[in-house]
């Protein structure tokens, strides 16, 4: 029964320690803002949660496992936020490739604003 909860964790911790991986090369060989931001929000935080979900397997029984589950929470939480932000962020201060997106909504939702946007 441990064996098999050790190679559990070793698999959610490498699992998770290559998602992490992927989305630092996503960050660093993305061409522009939008596409960095889904490299470093998406798997970098399934790769945190698996690599917590290893940890606190490996910790069961242990007091910081509370401490694990607030972490989870509060990535959770907080990617999303700040993901949404740094993409309006970009879209208005116009750091992004206009050839790579096919549908432009924050445009044709803020049309009548008087901002002038490059079109």
């Amino acid at each position: 029964m441990n064996t098999a909860l050790d190679i559990l964790t070793a698999v959610l911790v490498l699992g998770g320690s290559a998602l992490a991986l992927t989305a630092a090369i996503g960050v660093v060989r993305f061409p522009d803002t939008l596409t960095r931001m889904h490299a470093a929000t998406k798997p970098q935080v399934l790769g945190l949660l698996l690599v917590l979900g290893g940890a606190a397997i490996r910790l069961r029984g242990n007091v910081d496992i509370g401490m694990i589950i607030l972490t989870g929470i509060f990535t959770l939480i907080t990617a999303p936020v700040v993901a949404h932000r740094v993409g309006q962020l970009a879209y208005r201060e116009q750091n992004i490739r206009d050839d790579l997106l096919t549908t432009d909504e924050i445009r044709d939702h803020s049309e009548g604003d008087g901002v002038d946007r490059k079109s």
